[in-house]
């Protein structure tokens, strides 16, 4: 009878079978571990995109600027060695130009020399001797005639010889400023550079903590204590800089760069500085950390690439990078290389 008719397999009251959703549910199930897929897939890009916070942009900066302020110490060295270089030059041809005045006159008297010669002079002398009234006239005026002659030979070829040494130096330095000339052309290229990328990272900046900066400048007394004498005018002037901003290749009055700040600092104290933060260090005197007084100067990273100055209890003020003002931080805020006292 229909009653009793078979149910079909796929009713979940069929004895002894387990329930088999349908077709229709199958699909539902696969759309839906499908779609939680996605939802965790579109979810991890979400957070792969997120914007980075305030301390990311913070270490990228500083990892970006720690490559960057080496090209800019490098550049501040260069010129000041192009600089140097061409003053050399200067007073080396100034020192020739005399010179070369003294061989001219020296050649124009041989020159007269030769043409009296020429002319028949010789033989008027010749004839002055023959009619001496003495031997002993004629070999004096011959004896005189030749160490004239000496003379003027030794004069020219002294005179020669020196402009030939100096003229060969010249040509030495010339070669050496054609080198630096390429060299600053190659480091003004690469000024363009620098200057894109400290744009990029002033972005970043922005976008981190919009034009407020990125706290206190001046967060202890500077200096903490006064040392007098050359160090007192130092690092006074030094800490009067604090909230100048950061410009690369710059020595004041109006913005710095890390050399240029404690350069700068220094001369105040009628002590002349090189414009780059390793040179600083090999004309400094070498002092120990239990030694540090306020005036000294803190060298950084094993390429002495920056440089800020110690101004007292554990602090230095120093310019530190493109975006910031020249401020104050913790002596070991960044791996220490080495102290140096300038004077």
């Amino acid at each position: 009878m229909a009653d009793h008719a078979p149910r079909p397999p796929s009713s979940p009251a069929w004895p002894g079978r387990s329930a088999v959703p349908p077709r229709s549910s199958w699909y539902r199930c696969i759309l839906a571990g499908l779609a939680a897929t996605a939802v965790m897939l579109v979810g991890g890009a979400t957070q792969a995109r997120a914007e980075p916070t305030v301390a990311d942009i913070e270490r990228q900066i500083d990892e970006d600027w720690n490559r960057l302020e080496p090209v800019i110490e490098q550049h501040n060295a260069t010129r000041q060695d192009l600089a140097g270089k061409r003053r050399e030059a200067d007073a080396l041809a100034a020192r020739m130009a005399p010179l070369q005045r003294q061989v001219d006159e020296a050649m124009d008297r041989v020159g007269k020399l030769a043409a009296r010669a020429y002319k028949g002079e010789h033989v008027r002398v010749v004839n002055t001797l023959l009619g001496s009234r003495s031997p002993g006239e004629v070999v004096e005026q011959l004896g005189l005639l030749d160490r004239y002659a000496r003379v003027q030979q030794q004069d020219v070829r002294h005179a020669s010889d020196l402009r030939d040494e100096l003229a060969e130096t010249k040509a030495g330095l010339d070669r050496t400023i054609g080198e630096l000339t390429r060299t600053e052309a190659d480091l003004a290229e690469r000024r363009r550079q620098i200057d894109a990328e400290i744009d990029r990272l002033q972005r970043l900046r922005l976008r981190a903590y919009g034009k407020g900066g990125g706290g206190p400048l001046r967060p202890a007394p500077c200096p903490a204590s006064y040392p007098g004498g050359a160090a007192g005018e130092a690092v006074t002037f030094a800490c009067a800089q604090i909230g100048k901003p950061y410009s690369w290749g710059a020595e004041g009055p109006d913005a710095y760069d890390c050399s240029g700040l404690t350069l700068a600092a220094w001369s105040r104290a009628g002590v002349a500085l090189p414009h780059n933060a390793a040179r600083q260090r090999r004309v400094t005197e070498a002092v120990s950390r239990g030694a540090l007084r306020p005036g000294d100067l803190v060298f950084y990273y094993r390429d002495l690439h920056h440089v800020g100055m110690y101004v007292g209890d554990g602090w230095v003020v120093h310019a530190s990078r493109a975006g910031q003002p020249v401020k104050m931080k913790r002596l070991d805020s960044s791996p220490v290389h080495s102290f140096g006292r300038p004077g």
